[in-house]
């Protein structure tokens, strides 16, 4: 059997090696390493395949939400709501802006922010939400956007883990995540559904005068040079990036129905087994891409399991150990641990197996066998 890997880049990068090679090399040829010709191409075919009007290439994940934050003129001390149970990045942003973080719990059943925990936490002084579709399963956006809509609010997709998922609205409009809010942020980390070879970032937005600012606030606040018009960062997508990314992006639905496929056959072991809840997902639609397989543990030791998948060679890990309300940087005395029942309860029960575009069955059945060889001794 071959190594499992948490994340099988080797192996994803050897099918497409002779593309990915050109596209470097083209980058080397013609020395266009900064807002390159590939950069421009990438833009454009990612805007096509999401179908948003505006794609603003960055250098990373968390600079594109706090491009986009900065991008709608939010001002100290006015609130964003997001979720508990997330990754740092989305809070860390907010509070560099000194805007006001209010952290709200999350749906036991999805794992995404909580629509009436949404609800609560608006004052007069809430200016955004931002929805995380956590481990690639998209969040309630139908809902999301009738709340910010009644109390005039921007919406920031924190889609980081979902490109490529669609999402059907109640009305049965299909969207991808990520263009359905005012803006969008996204990561294309290497272990992302669609990840490069370093960091790399991208805003999204259907909105002609946002897309003009960001562009600004992207290359130093400049779109003349040396003419500074808005404070702006440093925040480009590099050329060899792009290139690997335009290598990637017309194989990521295949990529993402290979994770559905892996997905499917660890449920289908899982299922009936009480210690054990599977997520949930339609195989019949693209609404959970699996950026993570994630798990919940009932009534066993969940850090017995890990550590016995561990000494079988078999990653795994937990995401995430400790919430964003008790973490030392965003302790705040405004939140009560009983406002966060769920994270709280999901912090000891979930784990997240291998989840990768070449994950073998015969790898998935050693996993989920060593999985079910614990919980059941």
């Amino acid at each position: 059997m071959k190594k499992i890997q948490m994340v099988d880049l080797k192996s994803q990068y050897e099918k497409i090696k002779t593309i990915v090679d050109a596209s470097i090399q083209e980058v080397l040829d013609t020395n266009t390493y900064i807002n390159g010709p590939l950069v421009h191409q990438f833009q454009k075919n990612l805007e096509d395949y999401l179908g948003a009007k505006h794609v603003i290439p960055c250098a990373n994940g968390t600079d594109a939400l706090q491009i986009a934050m900065m991008g709608l003129d939010l001002k100290p001390g006015d609130e964003v709501i997001t979720a508990d149970f997330t990754f740092a990045a989305t809070v860390e942003v907010i509070a560099l802006l000194q805007l006001t973080p209010v952290l709200v719990d999350v749906d036991i059943t999805n794992m995404n922010i909580d629509i009436e925990a949404i609800k609560k936490a608006i004052t007069p002084k809430t200016k955004a939400i931002v929805p995380v579709h956590l481990f690639g399963r998209a969040a309630n956006m139908d809902a999301i956007m009738e709340i910010a809509a009644e109390h005039n609010l921007y919406v920031i997709e924190d889609n980081a883990q979902a490109i490529g998922a669609d999402y059907i609205s109640k009305s049965g409009v299909k969207n991808k995540v990520g263009v359905i809010g005012h803006v969008a942020a996204t990561s294309f980390f290497p272990s992302k559904n669609l990840g490069c070879y370093g960091d790399g970032g991208a805003i999204f937005t259907n909105d002609d005068k946002l897309a003009h600012v960001i562009r600004g606030i992207v290359n130093h606040g400049m779109y003349e040079r040396y003419h500074h018009d808005v404070v702006g960062v440093n925040s480009r997508l590099d050329s060899i990036q792009a290139g690997v990314l335009n290598a990637k992006l017309p194989l990521l639905d295949e990529y993402n129905e290979a994770r559905r496929l892996a997905a499917t056959k660890y449920n289908a072991a899982f299922a009936g087994n009480a210690h054990i809840i599977t997520p949930e997902f339609d195989a019949n639609e693209n609404d959970h891409v699996f950026h993570q397989y994630v798990l919940r543990i009932i009534d066993a030791d969940r850090n017995a399991l890990m550590q016995h998948l561990l000494d079988k060679g078999i990653p795994c890990a937990i995401y995430y150990p400790i919430p964003l309300h008790s973490q030392k940087a965003y302790v705040d005395s405004r939140y009560k641990e009983e406002q966060f029942p769920v994270t709280n309860q999901l912090v000891k029960e979930v784990i997240a197996l291998p989840m990768h575009t070449e994950l073998d069955d015969e790898q998935i059945k050693f996993i989920t066998d060593s999985v079910l060889e614990f919980l059941n001794k």
